[in-house]
């Protein structure tokens, strides 16, 4: 009987995320041109409050860290892409939130979902300026906080502060954590 496991070259699992590895990073490596404007895309409908209940993103972006550090890419442009896509879709969430008031929960898909837009208002009624911040981190948190933080009338300023540093903090520790989480895939499969 043979045994394919005997060899670390022939094991299938290896064998098919080696393959599978080495042709997205060939692809991403041919067409670096399109990584920052798909990456801004995906942050921005990640965080956008309408957007980010039909169009989750987390993993593809995550995947994108992977592949960016199996590609040896410069990840710092993604990095700015990510945040700069997250700052625009919670900004404009706010601002949605400050000119339609209690009646964009009315709208579609946040009439569907009345509770979504409850617990948010809690979590801010509760944390305030950190909730901007934090809710950055939590998927049904991400797009719905700032809708209320806008409702809620919350200052500008105190918005953009926490905005703009959660935008950073969540882009940099994303990509970067699909960068780890390959490097760990790629020793776990025996890939280099």
């Amino acid at each position: 009987r043979l045994s394919i496991s005997a060899s670390p070259q022939l094991r299938p699992g290896r064998l098919m995320f080696t393959t599978a590895a080495d042709a997205v990073t060939a692809f991403v490596t041919q067409h670096q041109a399109w990584s920052m404007p798909v990456v801004f895309v995906l942050a921005f409908g990640e965080s956008f409050a309408f957007l980010s209940l039909i169009f989750p993103a987390t993993a593809l972006l995550v995947g994108i860290g992977g592949i960016v550090g199996a590609a040896g890419l410069d990840g710092a442009g993604l990095w700015a892409a990510a945040a700069a896509g997250a700052a625009l879709g919670d900004w404009l969430s706010y601002w949605l939130g400050m000119r339609y008031g209690h009646a964009i929960t009315g709208m579609w898909p946040l009439s569907r979902m009345p509770g979504l837009l409850a617990r948010a208002a809690v979590f801010f009624e509760r944390w305030g300026f950190f909730a901007v911040f934090l809710g950055r981190f939590s998927g049904p948190l991400r797009a719905s906080v700032p809708l209320v933080a806008g409702i809620s009338r919350m200052p500008q300023l105190p918005f953009q502060i926490a905005n703009i540093t959660s935008a950073v903090v969540w882009a940099v520790s994303l990509l970067w954590f699909g960068e780890f989480a390959l490097q760990w895939l790629q020793g776990w499969f025996g890939g280099t």
